[in-house]
């Protein structure tokens, strides 16, 4: 199950997270993220944030090192609140103010 409006949503960040960072991803917030050690190592200290507020964080800091990013398709079967989805519209706006954060200000 995928709520139109949590697609919605997912598409207008992700975009706004391509935009600010040049890569061309197609889920910023997809959760799924494997990295080199050498990434892992220069990024771990720098985090701040956590919940769905690393994800532009990670995405951001990844792209500004200038590490090549690539895309592995992966399946996905969306989750009702009842099955333990627990995004909401707070999430939504904590993901922009960090994907406009990690651009602008780190």
């Amino acid at each position: 199950m995928l709520y139109f409006w949590h697609y919605v949503a997912n598409r207008v960040l992700t975009t706004l997270s391509n935009m600010f960072t040049d890569l061309n991803l197609t889920d910023m917030e997809t959760c799924y993220k494997v990295f080199r050690r050498e990434v892992v190592e220069a990024i771990l200290p720098t985090l701040k944030q956590d919940r769905f507020g690393i994800e532009p964080e990670m995405t951001a800091k990844v792209a500004r090192r200038g590490y090549r990013v690539y895309e592995i398709g992966i399946t996905y079967s969306g989750r009702t609140y009842e099955a333990g989805k627990k995004i909401g519209l707070r999430d939504a706006f904590k993901a922009l103010w960090c994907i406009l954060r990690y651009w602008r200000w780190d």
